[in-house]
């Protein structure tokens, strides 16, 4: 399947008008929450070496990477600090130099069954998908308004050679939300 992706605003040369088209080749997209075993991690100590404080939630919303929901009000949740790129890299030999970063991530306080489904989770608001090189570093982004372009985010991402995984990250603080690889 191809869609058009992108049709940047004509551009005017005196009289002609010019108008470049991308197109991408859809691709399979899985969000990948947290890890299981780097829950588990995570929990104990978070990758900043801080024990988590468990709280309770009383007004619900907050976006949880380790089931790719948005908690409830009453559920128990941590707010730990994940460096999911150092993760990845260490995992695949990569070396991400000064783009390793770590930053706050809400996860359930205790084991959860992780995702229900298969939808895209946290597109309700404008997303950045930031791609990455297999050496681990960064070699764009894109900035995605609504919730019909993240297909076209992912294709256009993964239809660069160069990019073997993409963040999906919050535009307002920058924050990790899940991490999409290529196939």
């Amino acid at each position: 399947m191809t869609t058009q992706a992108d049709t940047p605003a004509p551009t005017t040369t005196g009289t002609a008008v010019t108008r470049t088209a991308v197109t991408c080749t859809a691709v399979t997209r899985t969000a990948r929450p947290v890890p299981a075993d780097v829950l588990d991690e995570l929990r104990r100590a978070d990758d900043a070496g801080r024990p988590p404080v468990p709280v309770t939630d009383e007004e619900g919303g907050a976006p949880l990477r380790c089931c790719l929901r948005r908690s409830e009000p009453g559920e128990s949740i941590v707010l730990v600090s994940y460096a999911p790129l150092r993760r990845w890299a260490a995992a695949t030999g990569a070396d991400p130099g000064p783009y390793d970063e770590q930053g706050p991530v809400f996860v359930h306080a205790r084991k959860c069954a992780g995702p229900a489904g298969t939808e895209l989770p946290f597109t309700g608001a404008r997303r950045v998908v930031r791609r990455y090189s297999a050496a681990g570093h960064i070699l764009g982004g894109r900035l995605v308004e609504d919730p019909d372009g993240f297909d076209v985010a992912f294709a256009e991402a993964f239809a660069d050679p160069e990019v073997s995984l993409v963040h999906v990250r919050a535009v307002e603080y920058g924050c990790f939300l899940y991490e999409v690889r290529r196939g």
